[in-house]
C-alpha cells in the first residue's frame, strides 16, 4: 500500500502562481475497543473500533504559496505555537516522500478546536486528520481540475493521518470506524481504518456521547509514553488476544443492535485500559476519585432505571457517557441534576455520533 501511494504522489514542478487557502473540519473519536500498544511506524498491536463524534472538532486552514524552499508556520487559537508546529513540521519532513511538493511551498497553518482546550478531549485525532485532509486537497489542486471531483480517497487520508497520530486514522470516517487487521472484517488493515457505517444497526448511528469533564489538567503520562510502556507489560499478550475477541463480539452486536453485549464490552474495555496503566512499569493512574464516583453513579442509575446507558474512558480521567438517542431527555436530566456535581465546574459536553470531516473552503 505504501508503495502505491508513493507512486501516486505529485512530483512535478509547482507553478509560480500557485497560491491559495484550503480548510477542513475533522472530528475527534472515542474508541470502544481500545488501541493500546503499537509497533513499527504507528502499527497497532490490536484492532480498535470507535464512534466518530460530531461536535468535538478541529478546524484547520492551510495557506500556501510557491516558494524556493519549504517554509512553515503554525498558529493555534490565533497565536503562533512553535512547539506544536515543530511536531507537525517534523511529520511533514519525515514523510516528505508522500508529499514531495511541500519542498516548493510555504505553508501557514491555522487551527482551532470547537471544544475547550482544557476539556481533556484528545485533539490529536481531530487536528491531525483535518491537517491531512487539507494537505491532500492541496495535492488535488496541483494535479488540476481534470480530476473532476473534490472527493478524497478516505483510506488514503486515513493512512497518512495514522502516521501523524494513530487514532487520527479513525477520524476520517463517519459514524464508526475499525482500524487494525482482523479476520472478522474483510478489507480491514493495520495501515488505515475502514468505515463501519453500513454494517451497524440504526440505533448506533444516532448514539449520544455526554463527555463528563472530571479534570482538564495535563495528564501526568502522555498517551505516547503509555503505548511505549506496553512493550514490557506482563499482561500485554493476554490483552491483545482479548481485544481481538472483543472485536469479533462487538462487530456482531453492532450489526444486530445488541445493547447488552455493547455495554458489557464497552465498559470492560475502558476498565482494562486503565488496569493496563496500573500494571505498567512504572505504573501510573490517570483516573481521579470522581471518575470512580461517576462510574458507580452510572451503574446504580442503570440498575434502577433499566436505561441502557454505559460509560467508556479515554486515556485520562474523563468519562464518556454513551446512550441511545431516544433516552436523551431522561439521561440529560440525570446529568444536569446528579452527574454534573462530580464534574470540574459542572462542565460536560453534549455530543453525538457524527458524519466525519467537512470541507470548509
Amino acid at each position: 500500500m505504501e508503495q502505491t501511494w508513493l507512486n501516486e504522489a505529485f512530483k512535478g514542478e509547482v507553478p509560480n502562481d500557485f497560491r491559495g487557502k484550503v480548510g477542513w473540519s475533522s472530528p475527534s473519536n472515542i474508541a470502544l475497543v481500545k488501541y493500546w500498544g503499537k509497533k513499527g511506524k504507528q502499527i497497532p498491536q490490536n484492532p480498535s473500533i470507535s464512534f466518530t463524534l460530531s461536535e468535538c472538532r478541529s478546524k484547520t486552514f492551510i495557506g500556501f504559496e510557491k516558494a524556493d524552499s519549504f517554509g512553515f508556520r503554525f498558529f493555534f487559537e490565533g497565536k503562533e505555537n512553535p512547539a506544536f508546529g515543530a511536531k507537525i513540521e517534523k511529520f511533514l519532513l519525515d514523510y516528505q516522500a508522500f508529499f514531495p511538493f511541500i519542498n516548493q511551498l510555504s505553508l501557514t497553518v491555522e487551527s482551532r478546536n470547537t471544544f475547550p482546550h482544557s476539556s481533556g478531549i484528545a485533539s490529536s485525532a481531530s487536528s491531525m486528520s483535518a491537517f491531512v485532509m487539507c494537505l491532500m486537497e492541496i495535492e488535488i489542486l496541483l494535479v488540476g481540475p481534470s480530476t473532476g471531483s473534490w472527493t478524497l480517497d478516505l483510506c488514503k487520508a486515513s493512512y497518512f493521518a495514522r502516521l501523524a497520530s494513530g487514532s487520527a486514522a479513525r477520524s476520517v470516517f463517519p459514524k464508526m470506524a475499525l482500524w487494525g487487521k482482523t479476520d472478522c472484517y474483510k478489507g480491514s488493515s493495520d495501515e488505515f481504518a475502514v468505515s463501519l457505517e453500513n454494517d451497524i444497526h440504526p440505533v448506533f448511528k444516532t448514539y449520544r456521547d455526554a463527555i463528563l469533564i472530571v479534570s482538564g489538567e495535563t495528564k501526568s503520562v502522555s498517551s505516547r509514553a503509555g503505548h511505549a510502556l506496553m512493550e514490557g507489560n506482563p499482561y500485554a499478550p493476554a490483552r491483545y488476544a482479548l481485544a481481538n475477541e472483543n472485536i469479533k463480539n462487538l462487530l456482531a452486536a453492532l450489526k444486530s443492535g445488541d445493547l447488552d453485549t455493547f455495554i458489557n464490552i464497552t465498559e470492560s474495555e475502558a476498565l482494562q485500559l486503565h488496569a493496563l496503566m496500573m500494571c505498567s512499569n512504572p505504573s501510573y493512574i490517570l483516573m481521579k476519585p470522581n471518575t470512580l464516583n461517576l462510574i458507580n453513579e452510572i451503574w446504580g442509575f442503570r440498575e434502577e432505571t433499566k436505561i441502557p446507558l454505559c460509560f467508556t474512558l479515554d486515556a485520562g480521567p474523563n468519562v464518556h457517557l454513551l446512550y441511545p438517542e431516544q433516552e436523551a431527555d431522561k439521561v440529560e436530566y440525570y446529568i444536569k441534576n446528579v452527574l454534573a456535581d462530580y464534574c470540574d465546574q459542572e462542565r460536560w459536553i453534549a455530543d453525538h455520533v457524527g458524519d466525519g470531516p467537512k470541507k470548509l473552503l
